[in-house]
Formats: structure tokens, sequence, C-alpha cells
């Protein structure tokens, strides 16, 4: 919008809002005319007028000519006319017949009817300026009722126009006049789509909208140039009136960033004079294009609530410490402009959506500059640690952890507080380490969760602390948790290290694996999902092993597979007289698994023909992966372990019913022997975004599905796109495939994927001259916990000195976290490896 065209529409909206909040003078402002030949005679072309005929003399028409008298000047203001036609008694035509008296009023522009209104639609001023301007906009302003309907107009302004679409409860309400009268002046700049159809409303929102209260959102279709490309929505977070949605219109017809080349005392935005604070983020020549990536990125998130501008260093001498890396301006003249050092985008929208964010902030930093200050007399040449984990720790170490439910063990009373618990969980940690902290957070959160819950011990020993303790344990790294059974192995907990994942673990570990059931009822109420409430909520599968009395050696190797899976799986045993019974029910004979899907209830059954304990293992493992998985980061591990092609489905949301019907098929055939047929949801597995980028240079549109053999040549092949997903079509494609005919849409690397930092073997960091502190091969204890005299379960943490600093044993710097910064200054204040963390 030209400044002259921008001036002259501000101008407009600030006269239609006063003229909509001015006293009306009653009446001053409707025509009379004394006959309809009158009327018509004077109706000038392009004019619109409201007409209302009525006798001369009507007392039943006063309420609605008050309403008309109230709307006249209102309706002045967009250049419509109103009329009151008084009808002679003898008229009975068209528009003064008997049966339109006091029923209806007529819109028409020039000679030509437009719409005919009955009178109970016009109730109030509101209803009669949303009404006539939605009339008169048809061709701006389109009514959608479904879905389809509106997806049908975003294609086809797709690369071309804007669009602005608005929901309102009810017709001919305030917000019904505000938007008809945005309409009225953006109608020529943005489609605008008007609905009152709540389902539409709740189809279009993920946030559970309140269809009682009205709602709009501005969509950037204009971006959107690629087909299946979807506009970007900005919703308004204010209320619905004329003026909010002039200041929405404003702000998203801004520029998304502003590059800034002078002193930012003296920028002044759109954002800055409609009362929101602006946004620096700070940049440099050797950083440009990760700092507007960034910015950009910003931007979007901040969308109507501030704005982002990026800052040159090169060209502005800012009197400000180089590690600051975004600066904030509020619109409060007189307030300085507050440079800041935040780590990452999240924490830029706090700083705006939060106003007490800056004052803490600023605190922070201080105060890390006075740590900083006495760490470098300490040591001039620690480095920094470039570290997501270390990062969160960091930002949380005042963070005071609810570790009171937590035993604290050392070589004193370890042996015997594991001998007088049934079962024992330890972490096994080192105070100092990042990735321990994040982990002790975990397992406090579990700590709190199953407070209460009988025969299980949770308990924590600081291997720094007790090195040669740990060194017993054959623990070299840390984190470790251990599962201890009275008179049994440990059990080394692999999985997950969130919160739900060790609280599945402990609760599962908890019953006997396999669980050893005594009747022919037992075993059938255990395929149909009747477990311990303890173990209600876990959906995953359950294996139920039947054997006869022939079948020892096979059983003995399921019991043994059961301890080695205990925590991770849920297993029963059935070995009566009767269990033959059972296996033939489901046409397997013993030795045989019997596999319960809770999903769809199922119960396959499925015959052992290997009877060693690694078979065991390998086939359980097996059969409890899904059919068609959805692939998450927790159960990424499994399916890789495979060594198989995938061919997986990558889908913005949940995928379509006749997706994962064809998908389904597909899996369920022969040919899922060669292959792992899933699919990755990139809402719920937002990873799945760096992933696509690492295959193609774009994100391509969604759904696409893929053939990826990670094992055999990293090739990327792509499904054709223009042809639906059905089993038909993929299995074709397949075979083209396979005979050479397909041409790869990328190649990946054959370097190995390894976590951004090693593993922390703190054994091999202590000293050497200490004996003790050689690592021990094997994985298992070299000990059963034995009761120590000694031991004083009571005893609190002789470990609790201060620890000291160490330096990070990294050899390198491993990939970097959340994009917010360039290279350098970087938008994080790295903490160094050698800080002082507290546990309490």
């Amino acid at each position: 919008m030209s400044a002259q065209k921008d001036s002259w529409v501000s101008s407009l909206l600030f006269l239609l809002s006063c003229a909509c909040s001015m006293p009306r003078s009653g009446g001053a402002s409707l025509q009379q005319e004394p006959s309809p030949q009158h009327y018509f005679s004077g109706l000038e072309a392009g004019r619109a007028s409201l007409a209302f005929f009525s006798p001369s003399v009507s007392p039943g028409s006063q309420p609605f000519l008050e309403q008309i008298e109230s709307s006249a000047e209102a309706l002045q203001d967009y250049g419509i006319s109103v009329v009151k036609v008084n009808c002679p008694k003898e008229d009975t035509s068209r528009y003064c017949g008997k049966e339109n008296a006091l029923r209806k009023a007529f819109l028409f522009r020039g000679p030509r009817l437009i719409r005919e209104f009955p009178t109970d639609a016009l109730f109030d001023v509101n209803a009669v300026v949303a009404n006539i301007l939605f009339a008169l906009l048809f061709n701006e302003v389109k009514y959608v009722e479904t879905l389809a309907d509106l997806e049908n107009i975003e294609n086809v302004l797709k690369g071309k126009s804007n669009m602005v679409f608005a929901y309102v409860p009810a017709t001919g309400t305030a917000e019904h006049r505000a938007v008809m009268e945005a309409a009225f002046v953006y109608g020529t700049m943005h489609q605008f789509v008007l609905t009152t159809e709540a389902a539409l409303l709740k189809a279009t929102s993920q946030d559970h909208p309140d269809v009682s209260s009205a709602w709009l959102s501005f969509c950037h279709c204009q971006q959107a140039t690629a087909p299946g490309q979807p506009c970007r929505r900005t919703a308004l977070a204010q209320p619905l009136t004329l003026l909010n949605i002039h200041r929405h219109l404003k702000l998203m017809g801004a520029p998304l960033v502003t590059e800034v080349a002078e002193d930012p005392e003296k920028i002044s935005t759109v954002h800055l004079q409609l009362g929101l604070p602006l946004v620096f983020i700070l940049s440099q020549k050797e950083t440009y294009e990760a700092d507007r990536r960034t910015a950009e990125f910003v931007a979007w998130q901040l969308l109507g609530k501030a704005g982002v501008a990026l800052l040159s260093r090169d060209l502005v001498a800012l009197n400000v410490l180089q590690r600051s890396n975004v600066a904030l301006k509020t619109p409060q003249e007189g307030m300085p402009i507050q440079y800041l050092v935040l780590e990452d985008t999240d924490e830029v929208i706090t700083l705006v959506e939060d106003k007490s964010k800056v004052k803490q902030i600023q605190e922070d930093e201080q105060e890390e500059e006075e740590d900083e200050d006495e760490d470098e007399k300490d040591n001039n040449n620690q480095d920094i640690q470039d570290d997501q984990v270390v990062e969160a720790v960091s930002r949380d170490k005042k963070r005071e952890l609810p570790l009171e439910h937590i035993l604290v063990l050392t070589e004193d009373n370890f042996h015997s507080s594991l001998s007088e618990a049934a079962r024992a969980v330890v972490l096994f940690y080192a105070s100092w380490e990042a990735v321990s902290l994040a982990v002790l957070r975990s397992y406090s959160e579990v700590a709190a969760h199953l407070q209460g819950t009988p025969g299980v011990l949770l308990s924590r020993v600081n291997c720094w602390d007790w090195p040669v303790l740990c060194s017993q344990e054959n623990v070299t790294q840390v984190p470790t948790m251990r599962m201890y059974k009275e008179g049994q192995h440990s059990v080394t907990y692999g999985g997950m290290w969130g919160a739900e994942e060790l609280s599945s673990f402990i609760l599962l570990s908890q019953f006997s694996c396999p669980l050893k059931l005594a009747t022919l009822d037992e075993a059938e109420g255990y395929l149909r999902g009747e477990f311990p409430p303890e173990l209600s909520s876990h959906q995953q599968p359950s294996l139920l092993g039947v054997f006869s009395t022939a079948t020892t050696e096979a059983r003995e190797a399921f019991e043994e597979a059961g301890n080695l899976l205990s925590g991770h799986v849920r297993m029963g045993m059935y070995f009566e007289d009767d269990a033959l019974a059972l296996s033939h029910k489901y046409s397997v004979s013993p030795p045989a698994l019997l596999l319960a899907r809770s999903r769809d209830q199922s119960v396959e059954g499925i015959a052992l023909s290997k009877h060693s304990v690694q078979d065991m293992l390998q086939m359980i493992r097996y059969e409890l992966l899904d059919i068609f998985p959805e692939i998450t980061v927790p159960n990424l591990p499994q399916y890789l372990q495979l060594r198989k092609p995938f061919l997986i489905l990558f889908s913005a949301g949940d995928i379509s019913q006749m997706e994962s019907k064809e998908m389904l098929k597909l899996a369920k055939k022969g040919p899922q022997q060669a292959f792992v047929a899933c699919w990755l949801n990139l809402k719920k597995t937002p990873v799945g975004h760096g992933i696509l980028r690492t295959y193609f240079t774009t994100t391509p549109p969604l759904p696409v599905l893929l053939w990826v053999n990670l094992h055999a040549g990293g090739q990327v092949f792509q499904f054709p796109p223009e042809q639906p997903i059905t089993e038909e079509n993929i299995l074709s494609w397949l075979e083209r495939l396979q005979a050479g005919l397909e041409i790869p849409s990328s190649t990946l690397s054959g370097e190995d994927w390894k976590p951004p930092l090693p593993a922390y073997d703190f054994l091999q960091m202590m000293e050497p001259s200490v004996p003790e502190l050689s690592p021990q091969p094997g994985d298992t204890r070299g000990q059963q916990p034995a009761k120590s005299p000694g031991g004083d379960t009571a005893r609190g943490d002789t470990g609790s000195r201060e620890e000291p600093s160490q330096q990070s044993t990294a050899e390198g710097v491993g990939s970097p976290g959340r994009g917010l910064r360039g290279t350098a200054p970087r938008l994080a204040a790295r903490d160094k490896q050698g800080k002082r963390h507290s546990e309490l």
C-alpha cells in the first residue's frame, strides 16, 4: 500500500469509528418520499439506497423506523441513503401491497433491486449495517459453509493474494458489522471470507476455539507458491472490532523483518506506532544468512505481537557488549533500549509475552558476569560446551529438585539398603555432568509419581563421590540406572530418559517376567487384558508363552528371555496340563507364543521353532513391533535394528483413513519381510523436518512417500507425488525401483550417525594412580548385595562436600542446538563445562 493510500485508509477508519460512537440526532438523515413514483424517478445509477415502504399512518412500524433512523447516518458514510416511502392507501403495487407493508425493506443500486430484507432481520443498527454491506459486497466477501469450500478459495489465491477469514456466531451482530466495514475498505486488497458454521471454525483451528465468540485470521496465501503448501495463518488475538481489524491488517501488511542500518533509537516502525515492541536481532557480516533466518523465524512466531528488525553491527557503531545478541525497544517514550543475551528463540518469544522477563534476564546476566569473572581467574582456557543438555541444566541450575523421596546410597549403606528392599532402583550419576543432572530431574519426577508404591526403593549414587563403589558395580559410564531384585541379577535400563519411560520400566519390573499363570481362566484373562491395576495403563502388546511338559528346553529359554526383558516387555507363561487345549484354540501347537494386541483386540498364534535364548529374544522383539508403525524418536532404534529399507510416509498430521488403509494392506502382505512400511507425523515428531531437509534441499509438499535404504547405499527415492497413494500404485513403483528404472532423489553420505558428544566414561577420567578405578569388563553385577554390619539406611549423603571444577573432556563441539544464532556472536551465553552445579 502506498503511503498516501495508507494514510487515506487510516483516516477513513478513524472517521468511521467516530461516526459509530457519535450519538444520533434521531432521524435527521432519514429521507422522506411522498410516493413510490417520486422515489423511483429520483434514483441515480450506481448509488445504493435502502427503502422502506409504509402506509402514511402506521403505528406498528415505529420500532423498525427507530432502528432505520439510527442507522441512516452510519450508512451514509458508505454512500448509502435510507428512504422512507409513504404509500397511498389505494396503492396495491409490489412494494406497497398489503402483504409487504411492515414486513420488508428493499436495497437498490440505481433502479436495480439488489435484495429484499425481512424487517425482523434488521433488528438494530449493527444488523442493518452488517446485512446491507454484506449484500453490496457480495463479490468481495465469500460466504463458506464447508472446509472444502474454504480450501478451494485458498487454492485459487495461493501465490496471488492473501485472505481474511472471519467467523461470527450469527449475522447481524456487532462483530459481523465490523467485518463488513473492514471488507468495504480492504476488500480490493484481500479476499474476505465469512462463515457462521462452528464446525468449520473447529476444523480450521487446533486450539479448540470458543465457538460462542467471533474469530478472525489473516491467511498468508500470497506466499504459498506450491499447490500443496498451506497458507500460514495469524489469528487476531484482540476482540473483533473495526479498529482491531484495521490494526491487525496494518501489521500483516508490514515487512516481516526490517533491516536496520542506523541508530536503533531513531527507528520507528508501524509496530511501535501501534503500541507494540520492536525486537532487534544483532547481526554481522560473517553470520548474516544465519541471523536473517533466525530473524524470520522469530518474526513469524511474534507476528501481530511485536516487530522484528535485523540490526547490523558492521553498519552501526553500538556501545554495547559484544556478546549481546538481542535488543528490545518498547513503544513508551523515554524508555531506553534493552540489550540482552538470550539463549534461544523461546526466550525471545517469552521476552515479548512476559514483560517481567526483561528484568529477570538482566539480573541473571549480571550474576553470570560476576561468576564468569571469578571462573576466569581460575581457568582462562575453559572450553565452551555447545550442547543442548548443558544449556538446559544451566538455565535451571537454580531450581531446587525435590529429591527427598530418593535415598542417597554410599559405600557404607549400599549393600544393606539393597538387601532390605524387594526391588531397588539405583541411579548412578555424576553431580557435575550435564546429562546426569538432566536425568536426575526426570528421576525426581518419577519419585514424586511413585511415592508410596509398595516394594520399590528409589535411590541414587553419586559416582563422583563414590568411584570405588561404582567400579565394584561395573558402572563405567554415567548416567546408568539399574533395577536390583532380591536374590537375582540386576537389570540395566536401556531406554529413553524421560519420566514416563522411567516410570514404565520401574512399574513393569515389579512383576515377574514372565508372569506364571496357574489356571486356564487366568491365561484367558491375561490375553483379554486383565492385568493388575498398575499395568492397565500400558498399551503395549502382551505375550503369552504356551508350553507342554515335553518342551522343557523352549520353556527355560523363554524364562531366561523374560528375565532379560524385565521392565521392557509384558510377558506371561502357561505350562499346565491343559496348555494343549489353549494353543489349539489359536491354531498352534506347543511350544508357541500367543500375541495379544490391545489396539484391535486380536490374538495371534506364533509357533516357536528355535529354542535358544538369543533366538527367543530376537523373535519376541520382532513380533512386538507394529505392522504399520508410526515412527517416533523412542521407537526408531527398534526398527533400525532390523537393517531393512524403510518405506516411510511423511505427513503434516494424522494420515487419512484411505492412506492408512492402503499402507496397511501393503504391510500385511508378503513384501513386508523385505522392508519396513511406516509413517512419521511431523507435528508429533518435529525432527522429521530436519530429516526431510537432509533428503531434499527444501521440504517437499506433504504427504510424501519415500523409499530409504540406510544400510545399502543410502539412496532416497520419492514416490511420484501426482499418483494417489494406493497399494497397486506403490507395488508398481517398487517393481520399477527394484528393476533400476527409478532415479534416486538424493543419496545420503556414508558418515556414521554419532551422538553430538561422547558419553562420559568417568573412570577413565580419574587419576590412573588409583588402581580401583580401572574400568571393569562386563555389564552384570560382580556380587549380590550383602548386608553390611555397619550399614545405616538413615545416614545422610556424606558426599555433600563441594564438587571440584572439571574441564570438559569432549574432544570437539557437537552439533548446534536450536538454530537461533549465527556463528559469532552466538545467540546463547554458553556455560562453561567447569562451572559448579548444585543438586539441591
